[in-house]
């Protein structure tokens, strides 16, 4: 899917600069139906072969649209704003050899590096899932980085199409500065929040911000499309940080610097904590089979259960095998099941292990299980998660596990499991 300039431009050189990483909550590894071309889970940034950042340059006023058109068809990346019929305000931007720009939206056009479609929540239908309108924009937003160290990374509001151009409408809310720059915002905003302390497991989780087209911060709108903006934040800025959360209104990004990829658990680290769960050989209390967690790739697919797969009573934790005694419910069967262990009732599902390593605040054992879902992660990272309100739709904010975009329970976030050791 990539053309191969664009190819040539993302991918790593012998020696790479890694700015970080874009992580699409929701997902377990990788796409349901696996990752394709710009079209994965997650996104990495390196320094590009050559730069291809953008500044602001010269500002026109234009009282024609033939005008307009003339200045946006030089080839030049330019951004306008109409401000009636009969004026637009077009800023021009030229190359700027210090930064790497990189383009989010839902467009599979070629300006795009990183596709995102609309997260639904359970993971399991994917892409295929039908959504009868994405509320994500074609042209999301764009990250730019810093060639040389610290290798600071900004978000701005809204991407440049295949015409190079950012078009603000007549009804999108846009204004003039006092310095006197213009600015918008897109049509259901682009949201940050930095989490205070970073990403770590001491973190607590920061303030929801929408970030405008140049860059600055403001106080939510009163409701996600509304044309009156927020109140400016001067002391906040667009840089993200480690652990910060992008939400483009129907997918949320995490941004994972490099230096903070460096300390989380890889892939063998899980797939080690994994082996090491199944070495203990824990057991089923009633059927008294050994249990043991699906492997890295299963738990991605979210495949068929297995025999061996260890289910859990999420009220009280106690961890099982599959087994068909205490029902409560006969229309929904594992909603309501009675624990043999300490006979509390309440959900019965299957365990899966959390396989995106982004997602973990520490290299923590797992041992606690999100609420209602069932993935698996350290003690850590499930508190960290379970704090964070996300936004859902247009209006809503809740918590959610990340690796299934599940809303997790109101009264019960997670459960620390119990596992019950082998007799003999």
């Amino acid at each position: 899917m990539f053309s191969t300039s664009q190819e040539e431009q993302c991918s790593p050189s012998k020696d790479p600069v890694k700015y970080g990483e874009l992580v699409v909550l929701g997902y377990n590894g990788s796409l349901p139906n696996g990752d394709r071309g710009r079209r994965k889970s997650r996104f990495a940034l390196y320094r590009r072969t050559k730069a291809n950042g953008v500044k602001p340059s010269t500002v026109h006023i234009l009282n024609t649209p033939q005008a307009s058109k003339a200045v946006n068809c030089k080839g030049q990346h330019s951004i306008s704003y109409t401000l009636s019929r009969n004026q637009t305000v077009v800023v021009e931007y030229c190359h700027d050899k210090d930064t790497d720009m990189f383009q989010i939206g839902r467009s599979t056009e070629s300006p795009i590096d990183f596709v995102v479609t609309d997260t639904v929540s359970g993971g399991q239908e994917g892409e295929d899932a039908p959504i009868t309108q994405s509320t994500i924009s074609r042209f999301a937003c764009r990250v730019v980085c810093q060639r040389s160290p610290p290798f600071t990374a900004r978000i701005y509001a809204a991407g440049f199409d295949s015409s190079k151009n950012i078009f603000l409408g007549e009804k999108a809310a846009k204004w003039k500065n006092p310095d006197g720059h213009m600015d918008g915002l897109t049509t259901n905003g682009v949201l940050v929040m930095h989490p205070r302390g970073g990403f770590t497991e001491e973190s607590k989780p920061g303030v929801w911000r929408e970030i405008s087209v140049c860059g600055d911060v403001y106080t939510l709108r009163e409701t996600r499309s509304a044309q009156t903006r927020g109140k400016l934040v001067e002391h906040e800025s667009n840089v993200l940080q480690d652990g910060s959360l992008v939400d483009l209104c129907g997918a949320t990004l995490l941004w994972r610097t490099a230096d903070g990829l460096f300390h989380t658990p890889t892939q063998k680290h899980l797939e080690a904590l994994r082996q090491e769960i199944n070495a203990a050989r824990p057991q089923c209390p009633v059927g008294l089979n050994t249990l043991a967690f699906p492997s890295m790739q299963r738990s991605r697919a979210l495949s068929s259960l297995e025999d061996k797969q260890p289910w859990v009573y999420l009220a009280c934790g106690h961890v099982h095998g599959y087994h068909d005694w205490g029902h409560r419910s006969e229309r929904e069967p594992n909603a309501r099941r009675e624990c043999p262990m300490c006979r509390t009732v309440g959900p019965y599902v299957p365990l899966w292990l959390g396989c995106e390593p982004a997602f973990y605040v520490d290299t923590g054992a797992p041992t606690h299980a999100f609420v209602p879902c069932g993935h698996v992660c350290s003690e850590k990272s499930v508190k960290y998660w379970s704090e964070i309100p996300l936004p859902h739709g247009t209006h809503a904010f809740h918590a959610a596990c990340p690796f299934c975009a599940t809303q997790l329970g109101l009264s019960q976030g997670w459960a620390k499991l119990i596992f019950q050791g082998p007799i003999d």
